[in-house]
């Protein structure tokens, strides 16, 4: 069973011109324009889940022309507000939105994730057109067509941040970002599954760095250890996103340090069908 993503966005937190930003990679993308243009990342898969909830969302729909009513399920990956803007909830329901097939959506995260719900969304919303559910760390469940098994990321200090094993039919996926070097209680998990595509965080760029974030050589550290352990394997796609005018590098020079090492770049607007 074949599994289409669309990369709706695939900048970090500021967006790639930032919004309020005058440096030099700012100014740079601004003039080159094309794959330079990032806005904060975000991933719909075969149009009925979707990962994460940015605030360019509306963008997104305009854009791509997503029905998002069609979506039913979203992955929250955590609660910072350049993955998860819960006050665009809001419009899901009347006199905001006619939602003709009258299903509701379900957003999953972690704890944070369903206390800015409870926090955010009015209470006509929460009664009519959203839900919510609490995902643990290694609390494998199934996401309409899809089985999901939520891991610990590297990423923050004050919640459990969480990436995603994704499969449907015989096809897996790991969405993993944002995270740095992975926690070795979800390296352990990952060595049950043999991945088709593997998305890891390079807001980094070019910088060393990989705790919390990671950059282009922790995206080839991880590739590789993934290869050791046979998470992966020579037909296993890997794919860098999540990037920060920070780390240095534009489009085009991403692709010169990360396409000779087997990984591509994310731009937005990307498909991939496995």
């Amino acid at each position: 069973m074949a599994m289409k993503l669309l990369f709706l966005g695939t900048a970090a937190a500021e967006g790639w011109p930032a919004v309020f930003c005058q440096c030099e990679n700012c100014k740079k993308a601004r003039k080159k324009g094309g794959k330079n243009i990032r806005t904060r990342s975000s991933v719909i898969i075969d149009s009925d889940l979707k990962i994460d909830l940015p605030p360019d969302t509306y963008h997104h729909v305009i854009k791509y022309n997503l029905d998002l009513a069609k979506v039913e399920n979203i992955l929250v990956t955590h609660s910072h507000q350049d993955h998860f803007y819960p006050e665009e909830l809001n419009m899901r329901a009347e006199p905001f939105a006619k939602i003709l097939n009258q299903k509701f959506l379900t957003i999953y995260g972690n704890e944070k994730v369903f206390m800015k719900i409870q926090n955010s969304v009015e209470r006509r919303v929460l009664e009519n057109s959203v839900k919510a559910k609490v995902l643990r760390p290694y609390e494998e469940t199934n996401v309409g067509s899809y089985h999901v098994v939520p891991l610990l990321a590297d990423h923050a200090e004050d919640e459990q941040c969480l990436i995603y094993i994704i499969s449907k039919g015989n096809k897996t996926i790991l969405y993993g970002h944002d995270s740095g070097w992975f926690p070795e209680e979800s390296w352990k998990v990952l060595k049950n599954f043999k991945l088709d595509l593997a998305i890891l965080d390079c807001t980094n760029g070019a910088l060393p760095q990989i705790k919390y974030h990671m950059g282009i050589e922790g995206d080839i550290k991880t590739k590789n250890k993934m290869l050791e352990n046979g998470i992966a394997s020579k037909d296993t796609l890997f794919v860098a996103t999540h990037f920060s005018h920070n780390g240095g590098l534009l489009h085009e020079e991403l692709k010169e340090k990360l396409e000779p090492n087997g990984i591509s770049v994310a731009y937005d607007g990307m498909t991939l069908e496995l």
